[in-house]
């Protein structure tokens, strides 16, 4: 009975709409809870932003989440810059589900792959939201037909069927951070949501505990790509999504 409240709660009040640009911090600080954390916050994200040399104004953004380690890293750059560094890293405070992409509403699995936040909620029922584009393309193909589910959100609470929860007060400054991005010109801020940090050992690993799982080996292949690409240039690769729900990475 929890399980399914907290289902409902989730899909009734995790969706928002994208804003456009112009005037969007503003029109955030409309709402209480994101007046509250720039009255709260701001001061430490800005004093964040100037220590690694990046303007406000000048922000850009990219969310690297790690299931099995809990973590979820903040890289940045500044607009004219190429290569991200790493801005902070927040505990991800609980789980759901186990290794392996969401394939169908219910399951508790918090999606793998590549999204980019598509939603923001100031009301949310678990303080603040941002909410990703699953099902993507590559789920829509993939998943159940008709039983995708969706509303996946990073959020505060610290609960989860299959969202990332962390707590109020780390989701306050990421919301900052994200709608700092957006308000000066960052049309979309991707979120690569990994199964573990893909290493040789734990690849290996996560290999070895799904023989013949052709759906989740296919996918780890192509995340570890992407991860070994961005690890080695601190650029984003460019992820092509493919009819039969694959990727290229190059």
């Amino acid at each position: 009975m929890i399980k399914y409240l907290l289902s409902f709660i989730c899909f009734i009040s995790l969706v928002s709409p994208v804003s456009g640009q112009q005037g969007f911090r503003e029109s955030q600080q409309e709402f209480p809870r994101v007046r509250d954390a720039y009255g709260e916050k701001w001061e430490q994200v800005r004093q964040m932003l100037t220590a690694a040399d990046i303007a406000p104004e000048n922000l850009e953004l990219y969310l690297v989440a790690f299931k099995q380690e809990k973590q979820l890293d903040v890289w940045a750059k500044q607009k004219d810059e190429k290569k991200f560094s790493l801005l902070t890293s927040y505990r991800i405070c609980r789980t759901s589900g186990k290794s392996g992409p969401k394939r169908k509403q219910g399951d508790l699995q918090i999606p793998e792959g590549f999204y980019h936040i598509n939603a923001w909620n100031p009301w949310s029922n678990f303080h603040l939201s941002m909410c990703i584009n699953y099902p993507n393309r590559s789920d829509r193909v993939l998943g159940v037909q008709g039983n995708l589910g969706g509303n996946i959100c990073i959020h505060g609470s610290c609960v989860t069927i299959g969202c990332i929860p962390l707590t109020d007060e780390v989701i306050k400054k990421l919301y900052i951070l994200f709608v700092e991005a957006k308000t000066n010109g960052q049309t979309r801020i991707p979120v690569t949501i990994f199964p573990a940090r893909l290493n040789q050992e734990n690849y290996t690993r996560l290999v070895q505990e799904h023989p013949g799982d052709e759906d989740r080996l296919n996918l780890w292949k192509e995340l570890k790509t992407a991860y070994e690409l961005f690890i080695e240039n601190r650029s984003l690769p460019e992820i092509t999504f493919l009819s039969d729900g694959r990727h290229r990475i190059k």
